[in-house]
């Protein structure tokens, strides 16, 4: 893509760029200044190297509340106050265009700018070509925790598809994989050696962020002879694959209503896949994803039999809790056991370097399984869907030991790994 610069806009780009670097200023005022912290997409885009990719063209935004500047002011407020952008409608995802939401999306009217929210987590989860036609480029950025669970990465791939499909310009914004981009773990969803164009391919853990992601949805693409994208992804500066959240100098914005902080996005990928069973994973508390339970459960025995298991890096330990329906001021979907005391166990990290959450899930499982065979019921569709394969599920089943499970992994993990070693964009 060849772009001239005339004196004029030249001029505006200057312009954004003192406007940048005073956000900048400000953003210095978090527990890193910008020199030695982690720089995201969004603070790259108003710069002379990615802002002509927007000037005079409408844009269409994917994003929510995450989409902030370390100054928490958010990219919808920057691109509408610019005169050389012209900000057509916005895009929102599960819990909304403000995070608010923790149910199916309606779409609405921003109210700080006017401009139509359409909604991609109710009826229409993809673009359809109508909502296209006056849109030249769409912009995604919302921060991810780097669990195939999370659905903002399908809605970034929906987007995706649409642009290949329309012949739209997608300019995805970076951001941290929050627990780290080393840590590649869980079931393969579909078949072995099959090209990766979406979620339903990856492991339970992925070890990428969203603009590596992107690119290799949007490359495996190819291979399945399918439309690609025009895609622009605008890396991060001074980020590296063994950083956790809390060592990029970011300030933490909770990227759904349950995911309260780094601790839950370490043990959401293990915990998680309670929601395919009758047992709470916390929901409703302040602590989600922490804790393992429900009324029936003897929070001793389960904690003896999950901790019998050494699993490095995580402990667990006899804990009580009360699920409520809101949660940090907001209104949440209902819980398990709303109002009723669950007993069970407070999973706590002791080493995250070592903990391992995706082969946890399958010893949380089969503890549950072998304490309480009777009690616990099985969600099938569920269970397959978080697993994105019913042969966990079925040999969980069958009685086959959490160890022989994991094994079974390997060729699948090996071949996707290779796969994505070819778009990782960071050391």
């Amino acid at each position: 893509m060849k772009i001239r610069l005339s004196l004029s806009v030249i001029y505006v780009l200057l312009l954004g760029l003192s406007a940048s670097l005073s956000a900048f200023a400000q953003a210095g005022k978090t527990s890193k200044t910008a020199s030695d912290r982690v720089i995201i997409g969004i603070e790259r885009l108003v710069t002379p190297e990615f802002l002509p990719y927007l000037q005079h063209r409408r844009v269409a935004v994917l994003t929510n509340h995450t989409g902030v500047m370390p100054d928490r002011s958010h990219i919808v407020d920057l691109l509408h106050a610019r005169p050389d952008v012209k900000l057509v409608k916005l895009f929102s995802p599960e819990h909304g265009i403000r995070g608010e939401a923790d149910t199916h999306v309606s779409d609405a009217v921003d109210p700080k700018t006017g401009l139509k929210v359409i909604s991609l987590y109710g009826k229409v989860r993809k673009p359809t070509p109508q909502m296209l036609q006056d849109v030249d480029v769409l912009l995604f950025d919302i921060q991810d925790v780097g669990a195939r669970y999370y659905t903002y990465i399908a809605t970034m791939t929906a987007v995706l598809e649409a642009a290949a499909e329309n012949n739209k310009l997608l300019v995805v914004l970076d951001r941290p994989n929050p627990i780290t981009g080393l840590y590649v773990d869980g079931a393969v969803g579909k078949n072995a050696r099959e090209p990766v164009t979406g979620p339903n391919y990856l492991p339970i853990t992925h070890g990428m962020t969203v603009g590596e992601l992107a690119r290799m949805f949007n490359g495996e693409r190819g291979a399945r002879q399918l439309p690609q994208a025009e895609l622009l992804v605008v890396p991060m500066r001074h980020y590296a694959r063994t950083q956790w959240f809390d060592q990029t100098g970011l300030p933490w914005v909770k990227p759904s209503p349950n995911m309260l902080n780094l601790t839950t996005a370490t043990l959401y990928p293990a915990t998680c896949i309670l929601e395919g069973t009758n047992v709470s994973e916390g929901r409703g508390t302040l602590q989600p994803f922490e804790f393992i339970g429900a009324p029936w459960i003897n929070g001793e025995k389960l904690a003896k039999q999950l901790n019998s298991y050494k699993l490095a890096g995580i402990t667990f330990k006899p804990a009580q809790f009360k699920p409520d329906s809101v949660v940090d001021g907001i209104r949440i979907y209902p819980p398990k056991f709303v109002g009723q005391t669950c007993q069970g166990v407070q999973a706590v990290v002791t080493d995250r370097t070592k903990f391992e959450s995706a082969k946890a899930s399958v010893y949380i499982i089969h503890a549950l399984k072998t304490l309480y065979p009777t009690q616990l019921e099985w969600k099938n569709s569920r269970l397959d869907g978080l697993w994105k394969t019913d042969v966990t599920r079925q040999r969980l089943q069958a009685g086959d030991t959490p160890a022989g499970i994991i094994a079974s992994w390997g060729p699948e993990l090996d071949y996707f790994k290779q796969v994505r070693a070819k778009y990782l964009l960071y050391p």
